[in-house]
C-alpha cells in the first residue's frame, strides 16, 4: 500500500460488484501465512468487506501486482545455532480515522526466525501514545509468556 494511505468507509462510489472484492481479498488472506509483509495491506483492505468502495478495490489491486511482481519472496527459515526468543512491538495511536482506536502489531522470533506476529485494533480507544504503546508492549509480553 501507498504509505499514509487512509482508507475510510465512505470513500469514493459504491462497486458494482462486491463479490469480486471479496473475492480479491479472500485470496491474499491465505497469503499472508508465508507473506507477512502483506498482513497489513490485507488487513486493511478486509475492514471494508461489507461495503467496499472504488478506492477500497484499488488498494486491493495495488496488493496483486505487487504479489504478481515478486513471487519468490517469502519466509525461509533457516539454523542460526541459538534457541533465543525475541519479540518486537509498535502501535499507531488514533490510526484510524473512521474509529479512533489505535492499532497494535507484534512479531516474535526464535532463532531469528519469525513465528509468529499479529496486527490488531486495540480493544478501547487510549488517551495518549504512550498508553497505546504500552498497551502494545504487555500484549506482546502475554505472547512471549
Amino acid at each position: 500500500m501507498e504509505t499514509n494511505v487512509k482508507l475510510k468507509v465512505d470513500d469514493g462510489d459504491p462497486l458494482d460488484d462486491p463479490k469480486m472484492y471479496r473475492r480479491l481479498v479472500g485470496k491474499p488472506i491465505y497469503l499472508t501465512i508465508t507473506r507477512p509483509n502483506i498482513s497489513y495491506a490485507v488487513s486493511v483492505v478486509s475492514q471494508f468487506i461489507t461495503s467496499p468502495r472504488v478506492p477500497h478495490m484499488e488498494a486491493v489491486v495495488c496488493i496483486i501486482k505487487y504479489l504478481k511482481g515478486a513471487p519468490r519472496r517469502g519466509l525461509l527459515y533457516r539454523s542460526s545455532g541459538h534457541l533465543r526468543i525475541e519479540g518486537y512491538t509498535d502501535a499507531d495511536w488514533v490510526d484510524s480515522p473512521s474509529d479512533r482506536w489505535s492499532t497494535t502489531g507484534y512479531c516474535t522470533f526464535i532463532g531469528g526466525n519469525l513465528v509468529t506476529w499479529r496486527s490488531k485494533k486495540q480493544s478501547v480507544v487510549v488517551r495518549s501514545s504512550a498508553e497505546a504503546e504500552y498497551r502494545a508492549i504487555a500484549h506482546t509480553a502475554c505472547e512471549l509468556g
